[in-house]
């Protein structure tokens, strides 16, 4: 008999970033628990594949295009989201950009102001939409998808690093507004998984081994390494958590 504390039946998700990887993962995990998902990233016809899948296995989801990158496409993704689901009970904020590898001081100020705005900020015009749905309901789950980027230094993603670092103070500020109303909102910090968006790390020999040797676990994270993780935070079994982030890396960051 499955747990009633994992049980999502009926409960209305965004999430974003969702036609492949991590985002995938938690948008596939969340229906397989009973929600209702709506499947969002900047490729419609992407999304609309992953939506079908979930969909043919017995799911529900819908596909919603949005390049989170603009404010006027997050207000719709909600809208449109409540139109055609209804109020909005979780909401995954997995979406976000890394466009540059190299030191801080010879990053163009512009790529900043680009990973600042899509890994915050547009983080917080998701939010500011969905929370009176939550509010009128007193209950809702936020997740942010953050990274070990925001817990440790780096010679190379500084920026993406302290957006990560950024995400989690922001879900420490949103619980203690929010936490009066019953909205929970924790952050996800997943170490090196094996996704299109991290292909420039684990495809290098070199440093996939440096990696595999300094992880207890001795491997790198999969896509449904986090997605039972969104389950636990979204449903009753998280409940009494908020403002939390969870650590996911196969204990890279607690290793000497």
């Amino acid at each position: 008999m499955a747990s009633p504390l994992f049980d999502l039946t009926g409960k209305v998700a965004i999430v974003t970033g969702s036609s492949k990887g991590i985002g995938r993962s938690i948008a596939e995990q969340l229906a397989l628990q009973g929600a209702k998902v709506v499947i969002s990233s900047r490729k419609l016809p992407v999304c609309e594949e992953v939506a079908a899948k979930i969909n043919g296995a017995g799911g529900q989801a819908v596909a919603i295009g949005c390049n989170i990158s603009d404010k006027a496409q997050c207000e719709k993704l909600v809208a449109e989201t409540r139109r055609q689901l209804g109020p909005i009970d979780i909401l995954v904020c997995n979406a976000a950009s890394n466009p540059y590898y190299g030191p801080t001081e010879k990053m163009p100020d512009d790529v900043f102001m680009k990973v600042m705005q899509n890994n915050i900020l547009s983080n917080i015009w998701l939010i500011t939409q969905s929370v009176p749905d939550m509010r009128a309901k007193k209950d809702g789950a936020i997740i942010i998808v953050s990274s070990i980027g925001g817990v440790r230094g780096t010679p190379v993603i500084g920026a993406y690093g302290i957006s990560k670092a950024a995400d989690m103070q922001l879900a420490r500020n949103l619980a203690i507004e929010l936490g009066p109303d019953n909205i929970r909102i924790n952050t996800i910090a997943p170490g090196l998984v094996k996704t299109d968006f991290a292909k420039a790390l684990w495809d290098d020999p070199a440093y996939l081994n440096k990696r595999l040797q300094s992880a207890p676990l001795r491997r790198i994270g999969e896509p449904e390494d986090i997605g039972g993780i969104a389950v636990l935070l979204a449903s009753k079994a998280g409940a009494f958590i908020t403002g939390q982030t969870i650590i996911a890396d196969a204990g890279v960051t607690i290793a000497s």
